[in-house]
C-alpha cells in the first residue's frame, strides 16, 4: 500500500497515543497528581522518523520522591528496556529528565523523554506554546515540506525538530539540501529559543 508522508505521519502519531495507552505513561504521572502535556512533534502532528514521545510533567508541589515513585511504576511494565535519569533541578532547566526506551509488542523501539519540571523553571508552558504557535501557522506545504525533511534525516542523527520547523516556517526551506544550507547559516547555540 502506498501512503502519502502525511498517511505516514498520522499512523506514526496514532502508535505513539497506543504506546501511551499500553505504558499507561500518562496515568501513572497523574497518580501522583503531576500535570502531563504531550509537546514536540506529537502535539504538533508532525511525527516522522524518529519515534520520540515528548512529555512536560508538572506537580505541585514537586518532590524528588513522587518523580522517582512515578518512574518506578513505568519501570515495572516488562516493554520498558531502559530507564535513565539527569537531575537539572540546580540548573537553568530546574527539572529532572527521565528517559526510557520502550519496546513494542510489534518490535518497535520508541524513546519516550518525561521532563519533570518545577514552577519556578523559567520553561513552565514554554514548548507547549511553541507547539501552539507552530500548529497555528502550518500550511499544507509546511507540513508537507517538514515531513519529508524529517524523512530525509538519517534515523541516527540527531537533529531537534524546532530546528526543522524554523527552518521551514521562517527560513524557506522545502527539501534536505535547503535544511543544511539553512542550517550552516543559522548555527545552533544552546537551547533554540524560536517560535513562530
Amino acid at each position: 500500500m502506498n501512503f502519502t508522508i502525511e498517511k505516514e505521519s498520522e499512523l506514526i502519531t496514532s502508535e505513539a497515543w497506543r504506546i501511551i495507552a499500553e505504558t499507561e505513561v500518562m496515568d501513572i504521572w497523574q497518580g501522583i497528581g503531576a500535570q502531563v502535556n504531550p509537546v514536540g512533534s506529537l502535539a504538533m502532528g508532525l511525527m516522522m522518523g524518529h519515534r520520540d514521545i515528548d512529555l512536560h510533567i508538572y506537580s505541585d508541589p514537586f518532590l524528588i520522591a513522587d518523580s522517582f515513585a512515578a518512574a518506578g511504576r513505568l519501570a515495572e511494565n516488562p516493554g520498558i528496556q531502559s530507564l535513565t535519569y539527569i537531575n537539572l533541578l540546580a540548573a537553568e532547566d530546574r527539572c529532572l529528565e527521565w528517559h526510557a526506551d520502550y519496546l513494542g509488542h510489534d518490535g518497535e523501539a520508541w524513546k519516550m523523554d518525561m521532563i519533570h519540571i518545577r514552577k519556578d523553571s523559567p520553561y513552565v508552558g514554554y514548548f507547549e506554546k511553541v507547539a501552539e504557535r507552530v500548529k497555528a501557522v502550518l500550511t499544507d506545504e509546511t507540513r508537507s515540506a517538514i515531513l519529508k525533511i524529517k524523512k530525509a534525516i538519517q534515523e541516527e542523527e540527531n537533529v531537534l525538530g524546532i530546528r526543522i520547523y524554523r527552518a521551514v516556517v521562517q527560513g524557506g526551506a522545502r527539501d534536505l539540501p535547503g535544511f543544511r544550507r539553512w542550517e550552516r547559516e543559522h548555527p545552533m547555540n544552546g537551547i533554540e529559543r524560536w517560535m513562530p
